[in-house]
């Protein structure tokens, strides 16, 4: 009787294995060139591809991926969207071991959802470099339909580090290559003089849709790609994904509408529209029609307008999408003064962002009855099933503002980066509900793993499911989740370096086994939380005039950094002034430091040394004049006032100093380059003097 159950037990688990069906990919992590733009340069590929290969499931099969890292430096592999055990989630020494150089980590987890995902690194700024790709999940018995996958991407032939360097720095190089300038001479050009003063007394910079300068945008690894397959009358859908570290994307199709028929993988209500900005990270399934045998272009255009990808669907004669005109800049200036003073009241990018910051479309008298495109909106989008909680289910209500210091690039919630956060803690059996509100200029989309969270847009019973949310500046977005999870689960702005810089949260689940990869430790929690404190980044100049040299370096993080200043004539002597110091306010205008100085100068006709020790604190006013108040060690006191990088034209820079030791210069470059510039100033000590300086 024995040996007939055990034969019974044997043969049920046997059934039951042969119905989980095992689908396996090996996936290798290494080095690969790449030329996008004439320049040979160093990217991460998954299969030597970018974006790396495909994976497809159908609902109900077992995930397992080999996954081999072959770069010299730990990597990972985050599954964006897909509900999976805590263990598998792929962020390292938070959810995942990492995937050591050299090493093989195996991902295994049951699919238990359809739609149109991805997955990419979550170890360092590997995203950027190209390891990404789309994962695409199929419903068991999913109607056919012919189909495409458009994975949108953004590339820069500059290595991600110096990206982050550059963007900590301020450095403007990105907005010359972009013709996104807004200095004094352009303002006074457009009328808007008196909007780029006020902007710059509210201590706020100049303002671009987006960061970054790319070199190329990618669909599917292309610069353009085509799906020639397709005839008339096709139906065909789309599976968007924006696998971009920093660019938001306007779709728009040569053919016509849009049917928007899911989103983050999850179904909605079909809404037709003439455009969409997809945010990072976010997928959107939309069905198109070929309406005849040609080629009608898929066409997406960074937000900034600078460049544009394509894929072009059908053959024959080729159909362009609209183009979108330049953006205007100065217009948004004023906008964004109105938006700093009066705190506007938007959700879920009802308001055109166009048209509130950028406006495009002047009006036609001509043409009265004219409508605008129709873009899509998140208040549009509705679920087709209900997907309300049970109103019995104890309710955690928290509330995030998302804030940020663009003058120093530091990204934050409530004014803490993670470095200085502790875990959200929050119970299983909960609804969470979150009230964020965007208090930045800039856009985020936030995603939480391991959940998708309903978007209370206004439809009720039916609001729409989502794991990406972008949040516009000034705006309050409401969701909610269930939470039916255990352990530790990321939650962070999906532009790649506001994450590092710190904009993120992890919620924590009570009384949860321990992680069996990253056992929860002090050390653990500590090396995932600190990685923007981590982060250093340096600056250097040197100016080589005939009035001699002219110098400073400093090396920094989010709080502390360590500077030296110097200018030396042989005739006149030298002077140096080395500082130790930390940032003491939320927005960081000023900072405390403790240093010395040393100066060598001729007295009396003799070289005569002199050192120091310095205390003192320094303060940044209106119009971003620096205020430097310090005694040093021999109870003399100075005051200086200076003033950088006045942008005067899109390439000439003013500098301006003066401080009661009587000494006051002033300074103007030319920018040839990205590290050169012409530059000539007057010392009162040393004259008149002209030549050239090196930045970095």
């Amino acid at each position: 009787m024995k040996l007939i159950l055990v034969a019974i037990i044997v043969a049920a688990v046997s059934c039951f294995a042969h119905a989980q069906n095992v689908v396996r990919y090996d996936l290798t992590i290494d080095h690969k060139m790449v030329n996008y733009s004439g320049k040979k340069v160093h990217a991460v590929a998954v299969n030597g591809q970018i974006p790396g290969p495909t994976l497809e499931f159908t609902e109900g099969d077992i995930a397992e991926i080999h996954v081999k890292n072959n770069l010299h430096e730990l990597s990972s592999v985050h599954w964006h969207g897909i509900l999976l055990p805590n263990e598998q989630d792929g962020v390292p020494f938070l959810t995942t071991t990492p995937i050591q150089p050299m090493g093989t980590h195996v991902f295994r987890f049951p699919i238990k959802q359809s739609g149109t995902y991805w997955y990419h690194s979550h170890s360092n700024l590997q995203e950027q470099k190209g390891l990404y790709g789309a994962l695409i999940i199929k419903k068991r018995d999913e109607p056919p339909m012919p189909s495409y996958t458009v994975l949108f991407s953004d590339w820069t032939d500059e290595h991600p580090h110096e990206v982050m360097r550059m963007l900590k720095n301020a450095n403007d190089w990105f907005a010359i290559k972009k013709d996104a300038v807004q200095s004094y001479g352009e303002a006074l050009k457009a009328g808007a003089f008196k909007a780029k003063f006020r902007q710059e007394w509210q201590r706020m910079n100049a303002m671009d849709v987006s960061d970054v300068y790319y070199d190329a945008f990618l669909a599917n690894g292309k610069k353009e790609d085509s799906a020639p397959q397709f005839k008339a009358g096709d139906k065909v859908r789309l599976r968007i994904i924006n696998g971009s570290a920093s660019t938001y994307f306007w779709v728009q199709f040569a053919a016509g509408q849009l049917s928007v028929v899911a989103t983050d993988g999850i179904d909605v209500v079909p809404v037709n529209v003439d455009r969409m900005i997809i945010g990072i990270a976010e997928t959107y399934d939309v069905i198109v029609t070929i309406p005849e045998d040609k080629s009608f272009e898929l066409r997406a255009t960074a937000e900034d307008r600078t460049k544009a990808t394509s894929v072009w669907l059908g053959s024959g004669e080729k159909i362009a999408a609209p183009v979108l005109p330049k953006l205007k800049l100065f217009e948004g200036m004023k906008m964004m003064n109105d938006m700093g003073k009066h705190k506007m009241e938007m959700s879920y990018q009802q308001m055109d962002m166009n048209e509130v910051m950028f406006p495009e479309v002047v009006p036609d008298p001509a043409k009265p009855g004219e409508l605008p495109p129709v873009t899509l909106n998140y208040a549009m989008l509705k679920s087709p099933v209900k997907t309300d909680f049970a109103p019995e289910k104890p309710l955690r209500e928290m509330k995030f503002r998302l804030t940020g210091n663009m003058n120093r690039y530091m990204w934050s919630m409530d004014d803490k980066p993670l470095s200085r956060s502790d875990k959200i803690l929050i119970k299983k059996g909960e609804t969470v509900r979150i009230t964020i509100y965007n208090d930045t200029m800039m856009r985020h989309p936030m995603h939480l793993h391991g959940h998708f969270f309903r978007v209370l847009n206004g439809q009720g019973e039916y609001s729409p499911l989502k794991n990406v949310l972008d949040i516009l500046p000034m705006e309050t977005d409401v969701i909610e989740f269930d939470a039916n999870e255990e352990k530790d689960w990321f939650f962070h702005c999906h532009v790649l370096y506001h994450m590092m810089a710190g904009m993120g949260r992890v919620f924590s689940y009570a009384d949860s086994p321990p992680n069996t990869q990253v056992p929860p430790t002090k050390k653990n929690w500590n090396y995932f939380r600190s990685e923007d404190a981590r982060m250093l980044h340096s600056k250097f100049e040197l100016s080589a005039q005939s009035n001699g040299l002219f110098g400073h370096g400093q090396i920094a993080n989010n709080y502390y950094f360590a500077g030296t200043q110097f200018h030396f004539n042989p005739k006149y002597g030298f002077e140096s002034e080395t500082k130790f110091g930390r940032y003491v306010d939320k927005q960081q205008f000023l900072n405390v430091y403790a240093g010395f100085e040393l100066n060598r100068e001729k007295q009396n006709g003799r070289w005569e040394n002199e050192g120091f020790g310095t205390f003192g604190f320094e303060y940044t006013l209106p119009m971003f004049v620096k205020a430097d108040a310090r005694v040093n060690t021999n109870g003399r006191f100075r005051l200086q006032l200076a003033r950088e990088d006045i942008a005067i034209s899109r390439r000439i820079r003013l500098d301006a100093m003066w401080n009661t030791d009587k000494e006051y210069q002033v300074g103007m470059r030319y920018i040839l380059a990205k590290r050169w510039q012409l530059s000539g100033n007057y010392y009162n000590e040393y004259g008149f003097g002209g030549g050239v300086t090196y930045s970095y």
